[in-house]
């Protein structure tokens, strides 16, 4: 299946902001008036689906009202963007309900991150559009440190040109949407590298412990020949995330893997450089893929935009490490 990628972004965008797990209900009025304020400075109109804010007693909606208000995004022929709203734990719920054919007839941006893991790589397996793990609606209420991350959200859905990821120069483990006044940025050690080499391939990925649960199902994408970058939240530890690991390497094609591209872990994790590093080399299948480690996307605070189903180039040895991404 050949990769269809979306019209890019310009400055007379409308974006669609969809919950496709938890509710906008969740995100504070300053929050979303500092968001909304940023898109709008990026020449972005932000519209909010029909039934964005309806909350059950899982934080989120029905199946039915989510999958709704995905339909009529990608309907809405003014609609460039469609924005998750944040995660959760069921947007794997909606799989079975999406009309993959109007996606397919109607190909716009679609971003978030986290749990919506599962939704972007099951539209990338069914139509072959490329969808884009990258900041929420949420994300953009940020008030401090959100530079690198807006930097890298236009270098990958405004502009066609190849992009290379370089390390920020702080990051941020707090919980910046309880207090935007007191944050904490640490600075940033830049990449790990664990293992040597150099690879090129699809690019495909997310929050492992989500894209683990397309196993075994039509909604997983091949990932022989491909470039996987994965992240974790605060409820991993070193023994899930080795668990959940080679869960995925157990899957058909992981013997063809060109590479592996990990993102920062949360302080929570507990999985340091050295925990990181034992659990790489116990992996045989990995021993010849190059594995670098450290990189600004996840739970962690900034993160880079990539695409789903586009191309990364990467090249990893001691003294110098390049990450190149574009989508041809």
């Amino acid at each position: 299946m050949s990769a269809v990628i979306p019209e890019k972004l310009h400055t007379e965008t409308k974006a669609t902001v969809v919950a496709l797990a938890r509710s906008l209900k969740l995100i504070s009025k300053d929050v979303k008036e500092i968001a909304d304020k940023r898109l709008k400075d990026l020449g972005i109109k932000v519209n909010f689906s029909s039934h964005a804010d309806e909350m059950d007693e899982f934080i989120s909606s029905s199946i039915e009202l989510r999958i709704n208000d995905l339909h009529e995004a990608f309907l809405d022929k003014e609609t460039n963007l469609i924005l998750s709203v944040i995660g959760g734990f069921n947007s794997n719920q909606l799989l079975p309900h999406i009309d993959y054919e109007i996606i397919k007839n109607n190909p716009k941006i679609l971003c978030g991150y986290s749990d919506i893991t599962a939704v972007l790589n099951a539209i990338y397996a069914k139509t072959g559009i490329v969808t884009y793990y990258g900041p929420h609606y949420s994300s953009f209420g940020e008030k401090q440190g959100f530079d690198y991350t807006l930097s890298y959200f236009k270098k990958c859905l405004f502009q066609k040109e190849v992009y290379i990821l370089e390390p920020s120069d702080l990051w941020s483990n707090d919980k910046w949407y309880r207090d935007q006044e007191k944050r904490v940025f640490l600075k940033n050690e830049g990449y790990w590298l664990i293992n040597e080499g150099e690879g090129e391939g699809v690019s495909l990925g997310g929050n492992l412990c989500t894209f683990n649960l397309l196993q075994g199902t039509m909604y997983m994408p091949e990932i022989a020949g491909s470039i996987l970058f994965f992240e974790d939240d605060s409820l991993s530890t070193p023994e899930i995330f080795d668990r959940d690991l080679q869960s995925l390497l157990h899957q058909k094609g992981a013997d063809q893997l060109q590479g592996l591209i990990l993102g920062r872990f949360t302080s929570e994790s507990n999985i340091n450089k050295a925990k990181l590093t034992s659990i790489i080399l116990s992996k045989k299948e990995l021993r010849n893929v190059p594995v670098i480690a450290n990189v600004d996307f996840g739970h962690t605070e900034p993160r880079v935009t990539l695409p789903i189903g586009g191309k990364i180039k990467m090249s990893a040895y001691l003294g110098k490490i390049e990450i190149s991404v574009t989508e041809h």
